[in-house]
């Protein structure tokens, strides 16, 4: 039996063409996790839809389900998108990668939405605003998908630990300052090392959950740097 949804809260990871007129929607909703719709029509040179499909902006969408696909009914924008430019493209790119990659269709998510919908503006800011958001939502994605990091032990600021992946860290002169691990801990990230080892350790962990597949967003942006 269809089911129908109304105006729920989204925004766009993915949109591909899909036949002769119409796009391929990947959703991240607010109630209904990750989903697949498609938009009939929405190519079509007078389609009301192609002002408001947009990636990284904040959308009502309103669709009937009966299979895997559902069939996109409506859509209004709540704001107009936030606006990315040259790398930081990539950086919205890499997040919305993140979701496909590591959320199944139809599982809700609606703490790691309400993070997404709130970091995604603060890519737009300075720079150490945009690398703060990007650790913050690797940090919760990991949470919120059951593998989130053990940084619960009593951290001593001034040794050094090693991250194990079944006890969490353990101390090791060459290994992560304890300061930055408790700063990812409290979500402080307000010096460059404890930003550094952050991104380490996070990348780290995501390279498990994807079995070792490089992000598509991310080799583009090395690409982009030529390193």
């Amino acid at each position: 039996m269809a089911r129908t949804v109304q105006l729920e809260a989204a925004h766009l990871l993915a949109v591909r063409p899909y036949g002769d007129s119409s796009l391929l929607l990947e959703a991240f909703t607010a109630a209904h996790g990750r989903i697949g719709l498609i938009a009939r029509g929405a190519r079509a040179p007078r389609s009301r839809l192609r002002g408001v499909l947009q990636p990284f902006a904040p959308l009502l969408l309103s669709w009937r389900l009966s299979g895997e696909l559902g069939t996109l009914t409506g859509a209004e924008a709540q704001a107009p998108p936030v606006l990315l430019t040259g790398e930081r493209t990539f950086f919205g790119w890499y997040m919305n990668e993140l979701i496909l990659r590591l959320l199944q269709r139809h599982d809700a998510h609606p703490r790691l939405y309400a993070v997404y919908a709130a970091l995604l503006p603060e890519l737009a800011g300075s720079e150490t605003d945009a690398e703060i958001a990007l650790r913050l939502f690797e940090k919760r994605l990991l949470a919120d998908i059951g593998y989130g990091l053990h940084l619960d032990a009593d951290l001593d600021p001034a040794r050094h630990y090693r991250y194990d992946w079944e006890r969490g860290p353990v101390v090791d002169s060459q290994g992560y300052a304890g300061a930055s691990l408790i700063a990812l801990r409290d979500e402080r990230l307000d010096d460059e090392t404890s930003r550094r080892d952050a991104r380490h350790l996070l990348r780290a962990a995501i390279r498990r959950q994807l079995g070792g597949r490089e992000l598509q967003a991310a080799a583009l942006l090395r690409q982009l740097r030529g390193t």
